[in-house]
């Protein structure tokens, strides 16, 4: 097996930044990490020459970029956006989908189950995200109305059956007629359910949270905050968010979803270990501004990509991100003041334990996989390792 070893390497730990380190990495896996140079007889050596060494980012929910969207249901779509976000930092991700027919839903699962084993160049396909059609109709933000509907169990159960193992997590609404007894099928079948476009209130949200909903999707985007009802005030999902200790929230560090004071409360609140940043990025990403298509390149909805976000044509909302892995570590050092070893973490070893896969990723310790992110002190990507191998170097 090949013998790798990195160093010169400001290496990013989930305690602590290592000022001068090396990493050594027998075929796929990391072997060794120390302060100063490990010593290798026979290693090839590769000067990080004082970059960020960090673990690869996992992405746990994105759409699309480069120009394509999961949706389209092409293989070579699944792998272009694969290949995109490489180049930006992403070493594993979770492909996911928008609300759509059944059918739609089935060929993107279906193109997912062909697409993975030929992703040999790109991002690590760790599993699906299907996002929808549960969910509510006040919360659908730029889910297509036509195909929002309540938790239907002979479709949802043909999903999972067709996938075959493909589903890792399935975002909805609980406060939807059946949306707890689909919570407890996909947790007996080992998916993780997520609160997502809910207007659900505090004691509904809750009730989701004990039936397996641990974990809100895109916080503050596409939920309930406080309402009032006939004078009586209400807590929303992102006040349950907050109030549960136990309870994951992702979030859009774009910049733009969530200006700085909001990611600032969000970290103060959750800290590191129970936030997860999310590209959330649609087939704009990695692209030049202009007009675009958010979700089916044949029946998706028309969108304008400018001042770094996809908005509704007509302006009056955001439709979507385009944000990249690195922009979102850059965004939560500079704008919300987070150290660095815990911005990293955010989208490394947190995502990773969501996920179930913390065993083996989002940390640079002995045993792990080789996946790093050299990113410079600007967060700008320089080179890029999946399972052992340099997939990406900038030129």
């Amino acid at each position: 097996m090949k013998l790798r070893k990195i160093y010169n390497a400001r290496i990013v730990t989930p305690a602590k930044v290592i000022p001068n380190g090396s990493i050594l990495i027998r075929g796929n896996r990391i072997v060794g990490i120390e302060e100063g140079n490990i010593e290798a007889a026979g290693a090839e050596e590769w000067d990080a020459h004082g970059n960020y060494v960090m673990p690869g980012f996992i992405d746990i929910h994105v759409h699309g970029g480069g120009g394509d969207d999961f949706m389209d249901g092409e293989e070579e779509g699944f792998l272009k956006i694969a290949r995109t976000h490489l180049q930006y930092g992403t070493t594993a991700m979770l492909p996911t989908t928008l609300t759509s027919d059944k059918a739609g839903i089935l060929k993107t699962v279906q193109c997912y189950q062909r697409a993975v084993a030929k992703n040999k160049t790109g991002a690590q396909f760790l599993g699906m995200h299907l996002e929808g059609p549960y969910f509510s109709m006040e919360q659908r933000g730029a889910q297509d109305p036509e195909y929002i509907r309540n938790p239907d169990p002979a479709e949802y159960e043909e999903i999972i059956q067709v996938a075959a193992g493909a589903v890792k997590r399935w975002s909805a609404a609980p406060e939807l007629p059946g949306a707890n007894a689909f919570a407890r099928f996909l947790v007996k079948q080992g998916i993780l359910p997520s609160l997502a476009h809910t207007d659900a209130i505090y004691e509904e949200a809750l009730e989701g949270f004990k039936n397996g909903y641990t974990l809100a999707t895109h916080l503050y985007s596409g939920m309930s905050g406080v309402t009032r009802r006939n004078a009586f005030r209400y807590a929303g999902v992102i006040e349950t968010a907050f109030l549960l200790d136990e309870m994951d929230v992702e979030i859009i560090a774009d910049g733009k979803h969530l200006p700085a004071a909001l990611l600032k409360l969000i970290y103060k609140i959750k800290g590191p270990g129970r936030i997860a940043l999310i590209t959330d990025a649609m087939r704009g990403a990695a692209m030049p501004e202009g007009r675009s298509i958010l979700g089916n390149k044949q029946s998706g909805m028309k969108v304008i990509i400018e001042e770094g976000v996809a908005k509704l044509p007509d302006r009056t909302a955001f439709a979507g991100s385009v944000a990249t892995a690195n922009e979102l570590v850059r965004n939560m050092v500079n704008l919300a003041e987070v150290p660095v070893h815990e911005a990293v973490q955010m989208i490394t070893s947190t995502p990773a334990r969501i996920v179930g896969v913390e065993d083996r990723k989002g940390r640079l310790t002995e045993g792990m996989d080789a996946d790093i992110t050299i990113c410079d002190a600007a967060f700008n990507v320089q080179a890029v390792m999946v399972m052992g191998e340099f997939l990406y170097e900038k030129l």
